[in-house]
């Protein structure tokens, strides 16, 4: 073969190369943005696995999708009697959407800001009303976006090492994916202290609050889930004997009094003021130190996400679910696009130096007529079931 035949087969196989190589990372790109989370059948459920332990099994865009696809396939299905979601790793079941993402689309993608946050609800929708008994098994970190996920179905199963909060105030948003339904029908005002403070629950008082329906220790999660898929077409009252039996057994942490039991009349009181501003009057005047301490937490939060959040809970109090998601879905659009989100998700996740800029950075600033822009219908846009 001549010097110009080698270098023409030469120039052929570099392309040939080139494009193989190109075919394959698009094919390894598609795999892994599959395997963020896996569908499986096994034994009489459908299993949901979120997989992406290394960012705490927070939710993009692809696995809202394709969760909400086979949630419905799985609910026509006469062979899949019981769906089951839960985390990889010990450390997270799902500890929200990811808010990067959707912050990093602010400049980028203003289409993924409409996509994300409508697919996300309409999701949190489905799984309320599914018609097959759907468990969560929320050991770990369970926050946003994962209470979402979670508290919508009809079981979630709690350990020791389960930890729950909505801490969106402090990121310029609010508790959404349905935050405004199922906080204020917590009991007395703790929802409405979750919502402004993120106060954490741990442990078995993530049973106690009512987040969760059942406590198992964490140690037999792998084969109370065995159990489960042993079932043979097992009917809602079989799969709650499963867990009741599981939840009977479990002595962790039983003896210890609920984490805000001794503040809980305080609690009730403070928080039964209609406004941010009487609330924080409350918490001065009281002046013990685990009020001062709430105050502390809530002068660092988003003014404005205070008095979103408290009217978001005042108002889907005596709403449905699917009117609640209308109404955090018109929020969601106003508050992706305000300076306070931006600035929050820098503050915490970006440069983590937890020292954000709010504007307005004064509760007296962010007025009514503020607020009622954020909950204004969207026309054509807003999101109705």
């Amino acid at each position: 073969m001549g010097q110009q035949g080698l270098c023409s087969l030469m120039l052929r196989f570099n392309s040939y190369k080139r494009t193989n190589i190109l075919q394959h990372l698009k094919m390894s790109h598609h795999r892994d943005a599959a395997a963020e989370v896996l569908l499986e059948r096994k034994g009489c459920a459908g299993v949901i696995t979120l997989n992406r332990p290394r960012f705490l099994n927070t939710l993009t865009l692809n696995m809202v999708q394709q969760i909400y696809a086979q949630l419905k396939k799985w609910e026509q299905d006469p062979e899949t009697f019981l769906i089951i979601i839960k985390g990889v790793g010990e450390k997270a079941f799902c500890a929200g959407g990811d808010i990067r993402a959707v912050s990093e689309a602010r400049n980028t993608n203003q289409e993924m800001l409409q996509v994300f946050f409508r697919d996300e609800y309409i999701l949190n929708h489905a799984i309320d009303s599914c018609q097959k008994p759907y468990i969560a098994l929320i050991h770990g970190i369970t926050m946003g976006g994962g209470a979402g996920v979670s508290v919508h179905g009809h079981f979630r199963v709690a350990t020791e090492k389960s930890v729950f909060a909505m801490p969106e105030t402090a990121i310029g948003l609010f508790p959404d994916v349905g935050g405004g339904y199922f906080l204020p029908r917590l009991q007395g005002k703790l929802g409405y202290f979750l919502a402004l403070t993120g106060f954490r629950l741990k442990g078995r008082d993530v049973y106690t609050a009512g987040i969760a329906t059942h406590f198992v220790d964490f140690g037999k999660l792998g084969v109370l889930e065995e159990d489960l898929l042993a079932l043979k077409s097992p009917s809602k009252e079989n799969i709650t004997d499963v867990l009741e039996t599981y939840h009977a057994k479990s002595k962790i942490g039983q003896d210890k009094p609920f984490v805000l039991e001794e503040h809980m009349d305080k609690i009730n009181s403070w928080f039964s003021a209609n406004t941010v501003e009487q609330i924080v009057d409350n918490l001065q005047q009281d002046g013990s130190s685990f009020a001062l301490e709430q105050l502390k937490v809530i002068n660092k939060m988003s003014p404005t996400s205070l008095k979103i959040t408290l009217r978001q809970l005042m108002e889907g109090s005596s709403k449905t679910l699917p009117e609640v998601l209308t109404m955090e879905y018109r929020l969601s659009q106003a508050c992706v696009k305000g300076h306070d989100f931006g600035e929050g998700v820098r503050a915490v996740l970006i440069d983590k130096d937890h020292s954000p800029k709010w504007k307005p950075a004064d509760l007296k600033e962010v007025t009514d007529e503020d607020l009622n822009d954020y909950f204004k219908s969207l026309g054509s846009n807003d999101l109705i079931f």
